[in-house]
């Protein structure tokens, strides 16, 4: 089987392309809603327009108005002010309106497909990404093309049409002092562009610059117990202030470039402003007050859509970034998912055909030609030293890795030939590491199907793990909001709640993963009773760290470097007097 190269991926990311090329990406999106997009295009025009008509106004206000004295004109000439800026107004709300409307469905969508594409994401992907760089992309990058596709949007196409309504009315006024436009305009594009590349790269920059950020505080806020204990505030206040710092610097770089792009364009417009009043001196130009009031003033509000457009492309160009690695980011595999089998429950027969597996991070193989059998309600248990692979092999069972080479089977059928739905319903988790989330004890016990629970089965549940009594006692019983990760309950109540969780879901095959190596005495004689009762009647692998736990299981592994070195049931493997019996009577660390 071929592997593929997750840091690879993850350097795809990272990976330039044009900014045509990454926007087309995101047309689809904003073509969902084309209609809302086509009217605040014409509100922006007619907005645009109205701008330009108030500069077009002072040609026939100063020609007709005061040179010709039209009383009528100048009567009339509040009204057309009043109607233009009116209608400026009424424009500009509506269309900034209609497009927050896009802009915010175009984010959630993407927030969405992103959220999903982290959920059917494979473990692997969350071995080589970190939880704080992985919400910064859900959180800041997302915000970015919020950015790009509403304010950058509005600025764009707004000062686009002011920029061809002005060039319009001074060529329409006086052809002879519009050309230095002609001159003019070639350098300000080819300006425009340059800056735009080189925002592109900052803005990678600071997007890679957040996600340190981001990193820092997550690993802060998971660690503080450690941080606390260990006296390391100033360490990590350091840490931060080096990561804090590098975004600043990287945000300075860009406001640097846009600061400074703007002055220079507009120097190269005040060129084009002094050719007009020196071609305006010439006697010989036939031109009217009116008609050279507005090519000046048109020349002058020009500068202003420039300078916005200059500073609207940083922002464009980070929606860009932006929206390059979240495309990125899709285009990595999911969990391939191409079985058929579909039943409710199968026996829960398990068998390991030759099977190896290399995680795609390291050159040495984790497990090597594993064969082994357990028949169903038959209990298999996995005994070997920290990082002989024993957690590796249950963690093969419900997929979270796809093999190197081999088969397993669950009732003679491939596991990937099941639907990952199916397979993962036929499974049960209990291990040292306990995950709650922050919601009632309730929707713990019942989680991934609560709905399908009444009230009195979740309660069961609790019972068959010691867990009740505990649970009853609380404030609010089972509604007791447990805090971020169960923090507000102790280790060996985490467990149980864990347990009851496995009980209810009634599965066929059992995974106990060290379920009782972190507990207090007290705690393990309660849970070690509750996971003999699950058991029954299923099929278990157990991994086990106190091996007097696991004396009546029908089949013990011994596991060392990837390799199954011993297997027999408790008795056997004590008269044969090897690396079993060497572990179990301490004389080797485990």
């Amino acid at each position: 089987m071929k592997k593929k190269n997750i840091q690879s991926d993850s350097n795809n990311i990272d990976q330039d392309s044009s900014t045509w090329s990454t926007f087309s990406q995101l047309l689809p999106y904003i073509a969902k809603h084309k209609f809302i997009l086509f009217l605040s295009i014409i509100l922006l025009i007619i907005s645009a327009f109205a701008d330009t008509s108030l500069i077009a106004l002072l040609q026939p206000l100063l020609d007709r108005g005061f040179v010709e004295n039209d009383q009528h004109f100048l009567l009339m000439a509040p009204f057309y002010i009043f109607g233009l800026v009116l209608l400026r107004g009424a424009t500009n709300y509506s269309y900034s309106f209609f497009l927050s409307i896009v802009s915010t469905k175009i984010v959630l969508n993407i927030r969405q497909q992103l959220f999903n594409h982290f959920v059917d994401a494979p473990v692997s992907y969350y071995d080589q990404n970190s939880t704080g760089r992985l919400l910064s992309r859900i959180t800041y990058d997302t915000e970015q093309i919020a950015s790009s596709s509403s304010d950058a949007l509005i600025t764009i196409v707004r000062e686009s049409a002011l920029i061809c309504g002005l060039f319009y009315t001074m060529f329409y006024n006086s052809w002879q002092l519009s050309l230095s436009l002609i001159i003019v305009t070639p350098i300000v594009i080819g300006l425009i562009t340059f800056v735009s590349i080189k925002f592109r790269k900052l803005s990678k920059n600071i997007q890679n610059s957040m996600g340190n950020v981001t990193m820092s505080v997550e690993q802060m806020l998971k660690g503080y117990r450690e941080i606390i204990l260990f006296s390391a505030q100033d360490e990590e206040s350091k840490n931060f202030d080096k990561v804090n710092n590098k975004f600043r610097r990287d945000t300075m770089r860009l406001v640097s470039v846009s600061a400074l792009s703007t002055p220079i364009i507009q120097l190269v417009i005040s060129f084009a402003i002094a050719f007009v009043l020196l071609m305006a001196s010439n006697p010989g130009l036939n031109i009217t007050p009116g008609q050279f009031t507005v090519v000046f003033s048109s020349l002058v509000a020009l500068m202003q859509p420039i300078k916005s457009l200059t500073s609207v492309n940083a922002d464009f160009q980070k929606g860009m970034a932006a929206c390059q690695t979240l495309f990125a980011i899709f285009k990595q595999p999911i969990e391939v998912n191409n079985g058929n089998i579909n039943i409710d429950r199968v026996k829960g027969d398990i068998e390991f055909k030759h099977v190896s597996f290399t995680y795609e991070t390291k050159q040495k193989a984790a497990l090597c030609d594993i064969c082994f059998s357990v028949k169903a309600g038959e209990t298999i248990a996995l005994v070997g030293r920290s990082g002989s692979g024993k957690t590796t092999i249950s963690n093969l069972i419900p997929r979270f890795y796809d093999i190197t080479q081999g088969e397993i089977l669950i009732d003679n059928h491939n596991i990937k030939d099941f639907t990952l739905h199916c397979l993962r319903n036929q499974i049960g988790l209990v291990s040292q590491n306990v995950h709650l989330f922050n919601d009632t004890i309730a929707s713990n016990i019942a989680y991934g199907n609560i709905e399908n629970y009444s009230q009195k089965q979740i309660e069961e549940a609790a019972k068959k793990a010691n867990a009740y009594d505990f649970i009853i006692n609380l404030e609010k019983g089972f509604e007791t909001i447990v805090g971020e990760n169960g923090i507000l309950l102790s280790g060996g109540q985490r467990q149980r709640i864990a347990i009851a969780r496995a009980l209810l879901r009634d599965t066929p095959i059992l995974i106990l993963d060290e379920a009782t190596s972190a507990l207090d005495t007290e705690s393990e004689k309660l849970i070690q009773k509750a996971l003999e009762d699950i058991q029954k009647g299923r099929t278990s692998l157990v991994i086990a760290h106190r091996l007097t736990t696991i004396e009546k299981a029908d089949k013990i592994l011994v596991i060392e470097d990837g390799k199954i070195i011993e297997q027999g049931n408790h008795k056997t493997l004590l008269k044969e007097n090897k690396v079993y019996a060497s572990l179990y009577y301490g004389k080797i660390s485990h």
